[in-house]
C-alpha cells in the first residue's frame, strides 16, 4: 500500500486497537494469476508471544484451498473515509478524500478442529457477551454445532508484515485542519463524523 510519511502509523498498539474495532475484513489471495477475495469477520488473536489474524469461511468457498499455493496473502481492514473539500482550505488546491485502512501480511493455516472451536468462542463472546440474552458457544446443543462446523473451515494467519495508513490531512497547516474538522461536523455522514473524531483526537502541532 503506498503511504505517503505524513500518514504513516507504526505503532502496534494502535494499529491493534483500530483492527479489534474495524475487525470485518477483506481476505485476498490468488487462484491460476487471478486475486480473488472474501468479507469476513475477523480476530487479531496474541498467541505465545506473535499475532495471528484469524477467522473462518464456508466450507464451500474455494478461497481455503488457494492457501497453499500462495506464500502470502493479504487481509485489509478499513475504517471510516469521507470527502475533504478544498473549499475548506486557505489556499486553492484540490479536493481529496481522508480515510483509515490496514493491510496485514502473512501465510495463511488451516485451524484445527480444536482450535476453530476456541476461535468461534472468542468470536460469539466478542459480539454477544454484552447482549441480554447472549448466544454463547456452551449455550448451543452440541448437536448442532457439530453440524454447523463440517460447514466451514477455520484459518490463521500469523503476521509478518503490517502497513497502516491514517489520512488525516496531516499534511494541512493548522488552521486548515481545524477548518477541516469542523466542516466535517456540520456534515450529515456518519463517516465524516467519525473522521471528525479522529482528527480532534490527533490534533497537529
Amino acid at each position: 500500500m503506498y503511504i505517503p510519511k505524513y500518514f504513516k502509523v507504526t505503532d502496534f498498539e494502535e494499529i491493534r486497537e483500530f483492527v479489534q474495532q474495524n475487525s470485518f475484513g477483506t481476505l485476498v489471495t490468488m487462484k491460476k494469476g487471478k486475486p480473488i477475495a472474501s468479507h469476513l469477520p475477523l480476530q487479531l488473536v496474541k498467541e505465545n508471544e506473535e499475532y495471528h489474524v484469524t477467522g473462518h469461511m464456508a466450507y464451500g468457498n474455494p478461497q481455503w484451498r488457494t492457501f497453499d499455493a500462495v506464500e502470502d496473502v493479504l487481509v485489509m481492514f478499513q475504517g471510516p473515509h469521507t470527502y475533504i473539500s478544498s473549499s475548506w482550505y486557505e489556499q486553492e488546491n484540490v479536493p481529496t478524500w481522508n480515510y483509515q485502512a490496514v493491510h496485514i501480511y502473512g501465510t495463511a493455516q488451516i485451524l484445527t478442529e480444536e482450535e476453530l472451536k476456541q476461535d468461534l468462542t472468542r468470536l460469539m463472546e466478542k459480539y454477544e457477551s454484552h447482549r441480554a440474552n447472549p448466544v454463547l458457544w456452551d449455550t448451543l446443543s452440541r448437536e448442532l454445532l457439530e453440524r454447523e462446523l463440517k460447514g466451514i473451515v477455520g484459518f490463521k494467519i500469523p503476521v509478518r508484515e503490517v502497513q497502516a495508513a491514517y489520512k488525516m490531512s496531516q499534511n494541512r497547516n493548522k488552521t486548515d485542519y481545524q477548518n477541516i474538522i469542523s466542516r466535517l461536523q456540520e456534515e450529515k455522514d456518519p463517516n465524516a463524523q467519525k473522521i471528525a473524531d479522529t482528527m480532534s483526537e490527533k490534533q497537529i502541532d
